[in-house]
């Protein structure tokens, strides 16, 4: 079903319809994400973070080292006994 149709300007600019600008939650200086499907061409609005920018804010120094269970029970229990110390 079309939603909406736009024109294609000599300089190889459009206009996002009133429509979609709103079901797509964009509006100046937002960005959109063309993807091709098959034999299709869909456009949605850009995450605005990539999953690599994600990683590197979360890790900056690589992967985090592997725990033992020992070592995930004894940081629970260290936390509890944080949390929940009288004095």
């Amino acid at each position: 079903m079309t939603i909406a149709l736009s024109k294609l300007t000599a300089q190889g600019q459009i206009s996002v319809p009133s429509e979609v600008r709103k079901k797509l939650g964009v509006g100046p200086g937002s960005v959109l994400e063309w993807d091709e499907q098959g034999d299709q061409i869909v456009v949605r609005r850009a995450s605005r973070y990539g999953w690599d920018e994600v990683r590197k804010a979360l890790f900056p120094n690589g992967p985090p080292r592997s725990h033992t269970l020992d070592e995930l029970n004894d940081g629970k229990k260290a936390y509890i006994r944080r949390q929940y110390a009288r004095g």
